[in-house]
């Protein structure tokens, strides 16, 4: 499987991902800085999590006008899969490969800290290793992952079966008190209509070792090579 990972000043997870696909996949990932006009041939791109552009104007809305994104946009509207984690799911909204808004998180502080996502659906080429409601646990490390959308919106993800993951307690019951940052409806990821765009902010890549406190995030990786490794 050939993975590309996109480099923005102030990315901070690209080896945590890269390390990850070279672990499930045997294959290591190219790292593309965010200056290079073309992504190279790839089964999958990620837009890995951090603070590009040290979050200057709003989070992600100048990584979403760096030159690569260009190649990026157009490989997404061309089929290529691309994942966003974190800053990567708040770049995605912002050249709207997905739609709505990273906002302010509900308390105003920064969140680190482990979370509990109940699986929406099974269906993405991400998901397909988990049962649907299963409850993984993850990572949150961010200050903007308020998922904010309009009624409209909100009513078609629904709808359409795109919510991909929400926040939960450890018995998947979706309420207030587990919703790490006031995410509308308790949204943690979201999928485009074809589920090859998949956007979230909790960090799947730091929850892939025992050693580390959860494996909840290997099954989306494993889920990927599954997809896409002839």
């Amino acid at each position: 499987m050939r993975a590309s990972v996109i480099v923005f000043p102030g990315t901070n997870r690209e080896h945590d991902v890269a390390d990850v696909l070279r672990a499930v996949s045997g294959r290591p990932a190219t790292l593309v800085w965010h200056a290079e006009s073309v992504v190279p041939q790839s089964d999958l791109i990620v837009l890995p999590g951090g603070f590009s552009y040290g979050d200057y104007l709003r989070t992600g809305a100048m990584a979403a006008h760096s030159p690569i994104m260009r190649d990026v946009i157009a490989k997404a509207r061309a089929g290529v899969p691309v994942l966003g984690i974190c800053n990567g799911f708040q770049i995605l909204c912002e050249t709207g490969l997905l739609p709505g808004v990273l906002q302010r998180n509900a308390s105003l502080k920064f969140i680190c800290k482990d979370v509990w996502l109940r699986v929406e659906n099974t269906a993405t080429l991400y998901t397909s290793r988990y049962k649907k409601g299963e409850i993984a646990q993850m990572i949150c490390a961010h200050g903007d992952g308020n998922y904010f959308a309009d009624a409209a919106t909100l009513d078609r993800l629904d709808g359409e079966n795109r919510v991909v993951f929400r926040y939960a307690d450890g018995q998947g019951r979706i309420t207030a008190a587990a919703n790490a940052n006031g995410a509308q409806r308790n949204i943690a990821g979201i999928c485009d209509s074809t589920g090859r765009i998949l956007g979230m902010m909790p960090h799947p890549e730091n929850a892939c070792e025992a050693a580390l406190g959860s494996i909840g995030g290997l099954p989306l990786f494993e889920s990927i090579c599954s997809a896409l490794v002839a």
